[in-house]
């Protein structure tokens, strides 16, 4: 999340610098609204997850890992598909978004080194622990 959020605030200084060619103001603030919302439920959800609730662990692999990821890389595909490249936006843009773009591919390892984490057999033992009520107390 501290990837995602640091994500949108480069995006939004590169705009503001007028280094993101195409995005209008209005996007990005719908782009910004959606994120604060997804990142409230997420954070709820995660309050479960470290009680120990397995439904918590499922709901975030399927909302980050699977969706989250779509949305992650959905954006940057669809933009080199229509023949752009890496080059062009970093020629086109400046430091800003330069710096967003490789905060955007930490986010996405992030995604994959948490989801990989998520269900590690220690990950696994936490929730069958919670599960039988052994963790009850914390």
């Amino acid at each position: 999340m501290a990837a995602g959020a640091v994500e949108a605030l480069g995006m939004s200084v590169a705009w503001a610098l007028g280094e993101v060619p195409g995005l209008s103001g209005g996007s990005l603030a719908a782009g910004l609204g959606v994120r604060a919302v997804v990142y409230t439920v997420v954070l709820l959800v995660v309050a479960r997850f470290w009680r120990g609730r397995n439904w918590a662990r499922l709901t975030l692999a399927v909302g980050l890992g699977v969706v989250g990821m779509l949305s992650l890389v959905l954006e940057p595909v669809s933009w080199l598909a229509d023949g752009h490249s890496l080059a062009d936006a970093l020629s086109e843009g400046g430091l800003a978004l330069a710096l967003t773009i490789a905060i955007r591919a930490l986010h996405v390892a992030a995604v994959l080194v948490g989801l990989a984490l998520m269900f590690r057999p220690e990950a696994n033992r936490y929730f069958r622990d919670a599960r039988r009520g052994l963790r009850a107390r914390g």
